[in-house]
């Protein structure tokens, strides 16, 4: 890791914890971050069989306080947001005016008048920025708490029994809540939502106390058995493509609408509709009559033959015409065949079947398969 890259980029309070357990770091939505500790593959199973830790104090944490929070995030958010309960979390998509996606974020509930939102770090600047433009008279705090505290996500099938040990509250938590505790005389705002297809949990407290949290979980880790292991950027990409989650800048970007991208549940195109106090969201007209009308291409799963893997931009292919493109490909270790996510015309999805793929060099046939590709039991 060059002095360079180190000066240049921001490194998160577990900076330290990566080098000492011989992270290979990587430049990230300008964070250093680990992309593996050894291996992806064996990260990868590591938690899908039992536990992996992953450093996500990269990802933006903004802060909503006052009287008109609740109203403005309704305003630029396609979920709705009125009406949530204290303690509940909901995925959601922040929208232009076409439809598009500025990002997808998830909306943590603390009570009707504060509000965490959780982005992608690569899209903060760019959030914080549009909503200056689009408040208006709203009257409420925004507080960029990104660098002020630490996140990390702990995922796996054995995560949740090991919480029972810190709190008989945590392993009762349903998907989608959150509850605060109070560890080290500070505040531990812990969630249950995930983005590896696997359970756990996802736990906020201040950057300052980062180093003595990890302590704390260093008990389960450092050998052969153990429980939970610190996992990387790239296990966590393998992860979140076997479970169908869409990824900003792949599945979703500026130009693509959650209707084409399958994310439906995340959208009340009728917002606003029914009660006049919840204002409509920007966009929402665009995405009505996509809707409507139907996505040209959908977003779809593919099951490759062979060995080589698909990469984002690679052509699909069928009967020698284009009909699509490829947004998120790898090797799947958990099906041990190369699996990938595509925009595919959308009458192609309905009749299944198989495409092809062009990997540069040779066309691969592959199924067109429903996602997501894996399903924790």
């Amino acid at each position: 890791m060059s002095t360079m890259m180190t000066q240049s980029m921001h490194t998160t309070p577990f900076h330290q914890f990566h080098i000492d357990h011989g992270a290979k770091m990587v430049p990230f939505a300008g964070w250093e971050m680990p992309l593996h500790y050894g291996s992806i593959m064996d990260e990868h199973r590591q938690v899908r069989s039992s536990g992996g830790l992953f450093d996500v104090s990269h990802m933006g944490r903004l802060r909503f306080a006052g009287k008109d929070a609740c109203r403005f995030l309704d305003r630029v958010c396609t979920r709705q947001i009125h009406g949530m309960e204290s303690g509940q979390a909901r995925y959601s998509i922040v929208c232009n005016q076409s439809g598009g996606c500025h990002d997808d974020v998830l909306v943590y509930c603390i009570d009707d008048a504060e509000y965490l939102m959780v982005c992608n770090a690569s899209n903060r600047a760019k959030l914080l920025e549009h909503f200056a433009t689009v408040k208006n008279d709203d009257t409420f705090q925004l507080k960029d708490q990104t660098e002020s505290t630490a996140m990390i996500a702990i995922q796996g099938p054995k995560v949740i029994d090991l919480f029972k040990s810190v709190s008989s509250e945590i392993p009762k938590l349903k998907r989608y809540r959150f509850t605060t505790k109070s560890v080290l005389f500070q505040k531990f705002f812990i969630s249950r939502t995930g983005y590896t297809g696997e359970d756990g949990v996802e736990v906020i407290f201040p950057a300052g106390i980062a180093s003595k949290a990890v302590k704390m979980l260093i008990k389960q880790m450092g050998g052969d058995d153990a429980t939970i292991k610190p996992a990387g950027l790239g296990a966590r990409d393998t992860l979140r493509l076997e479970a169908g989650m869409a990824l900003y800048g792949h599945e979703i970007t500026e130009d693509i609408d959650p209707i084409s991208a399958g994310l439906n549940f995340a959208v009340k195109l009728n917002k606003g509709e029914d009660n006049q106090e919840i204002p409509r969201f920007i966009g929402q007209d665009a995405l009505q009559k996509i809707a409507a009308d139907g996505p040209k291409r959908q977003l779809t799963g593919l099951v490759l033959t062979g060995k080589r893997s698909a990469r984002q931009d690679m052509i699909v292919v069928h009967d020698g015409r284009d009909v699509g493109v490829v947004t998120s490909g790898c090797f799947s270790p958990t099906l041990e065949k190369p699996i990938a996510m595509a925009y595919i015309d959308a009458a192609l999805i309905s009749n299944g079947g198989q495409v092809q793929v062009n990997l540069g060099s040779t066309l691969v046939d592959a199924a067109i398969t429903a996602l997501p590709f894996y399903k924790a039991k």
